[in-house]
């Protein structure tokens, strides 16, 4: 997958996260997009090590398992580093 559909698939999943997990988190639309991108590299990781598959390419999958990692990042960065 390219740099360019990660990009895609981060804004998606940050978007998704942000809209599913409503909060005053601080963050603006390049948090937003960071957490988006790291989100669907984690969410590809952890689902490829429980056997869901990774996020390849943008397609519905990739962008459940995307915004599943972006989630849990905005979890933790809510609970525990702000």
């Amino acid at each position: 997958m390219g740099i360019i559909s990660w990009i895609i698939l981060g804004l998606i999943a940050g978007a998704l996260a942000k809209w599913l997990m409503p909060g005053n988190d601080g963050g603006g639309w390049i948090a937003t997009c960071g957490l988006g991108i790291a989100g669907s590299l984690a969410g590809g990781w952890i689902g490829s090590l429980i056997g869901l598959g990774a996020a390849g390419g943008i397609n519905i999958g990739s962008i459940i398992i995307a915004t599943a990692g972006a989630l849990i990042l905005l979890f933790i960065y809510n609970r525990f580093i702000r």
